[in-house]
């Protein structure tokens, strides 16, 4: 997309959405503490707003930011733990390379095979890739390739 057409019929300039969106995805900011900051720079911007240009921008920006991203290394370890998440029990899978960057990570309410196989699906697709990021469970089985065998089921 040209920028020109992504930005098309917007209010506000390019720049002002861009910092909004980038700040939002960047920090620990809500959408109205994103107002109240731009608020204190003169701009008068609904959170509303912001919540629209996130969700319209934030994907776009995803998209062409990844190719830029560090690729990770080909030594990484895995990590499971029991962790309290609003008051429910889940089991915490996690891929560190390395050098501590974490690779991928995964939440499940189970301790089994299926989850295990998801979440190696999800770390080995993110080394193949070069980059960390989620894909949709349906593409992770789809994917032949990626395959466990019976062997990697040591989580029953």
């Amino acid at each position: 997309m040209i920028e020109q057409n992504l930005f098309k019929g917007r209010h506000f300039q390019t720049n002002i959405i861009l910092l909004c969106v980038r700040w939002y995805l960047r920090y620990a900011l809500s959408y109205r503490d994103l107002e109240e900051i731009m608020l204190e720079r003169g701009l008068h911007v609904d959170h509303t707003t912001i919540y629209r240009w996130v969700q319209s921008y934030a994907p776009e920006l995803e998209k062409r930011c990844r190719p830029h991203l560090k690729a990770c290394n080909d030594s990484w370890k895995v990590d499971e733990t029991y962790i309290k998440v609003k008051k429910v029990w889940f089991y915490h899978y996690r891929a560190v390379d390395s050098e501590g960057n974490t690779l991928e990570f995964l939440l499940s309410p189970t301790r089994d095979t299926e989850a295990a196989t998801r979440f190696f699906l999800k770390a080995l697709r993110s080394t193949i890739d070069g980059t960390p990021h989620v894909h949709p469970v349906e593409e992770q089985k789809a994917s032949p390739q990626l395959r466990l065998t019976p062997s990697h089921q040591f989580l029953e």
